[in-house]
């Protein structure tokens, strides 16, 4: 399959199965999960109209949902204009090498250059060579690194 052969559009109450199959199998990816609640709460906020919640995109091969993304544009103390934050991305391995990844990120960079942001951010795992593969041709690695609250 080519890249044009993927469908990229919002998340939709319909999706909510096929997103929370998908983003189970990516928090299990990086050892994690998530209450209830919070699949709860995640989904109704990517259908809400607050404009400071995260976006859901899913993308389409073969009429079915084989990948997801969320994102959020935001204030950024060095910038007039919002920074868009790439949080979760997300393709179903045997949907892997057509394009899925791709697309879904082109998509934020679209969904970012409508919103007036003209930057585009996202991390991962510094073993994550399948995803960097990727991340190499269509981002510019940058030297930060994460820090957290213990």
């Amino acid at each position: 399959m080519s890249h044009t052969d993927v469908i990229v559009r919002p998340l939709a109450r319909r999706d909510e199965e096929s997103w929370r199959a998908l983003w189970t199998a990516y928090l299990a990816f990086y050892e994690s999960s998530v209450t209830e609640a919070v699949y709860q709460s995640t989904f109704a906020r990517f259908l809400g109209e607050d404009a400071q919640d995260f976006n859901g995109l899913v993308a389409e091969l073969d009429g079915q949902v084989v990948g997801l993304t969320h994102y959020l544009c935001h204030r950024h103390c060095w910038r007039i204009e919002n920074v868009c934050y790439l949080q979760d991305l997300y393709a179903l391995p045997q949907a892997r090498g057509k394009g899925v990844g791709r697309a879904l990120i082109e998509a934020v960079y679209a969904a970012a250059d409508t919103a007036g942001a003209p930057s585009v951010y996202w991390m991962t795992q510094d073993f994550n060579d399948t995803a960097r593969k990727l991340y190499d041709r269509v981002g510019k690695l940058t030297p930060f690194i994460k820090y957290q609250r213990p």
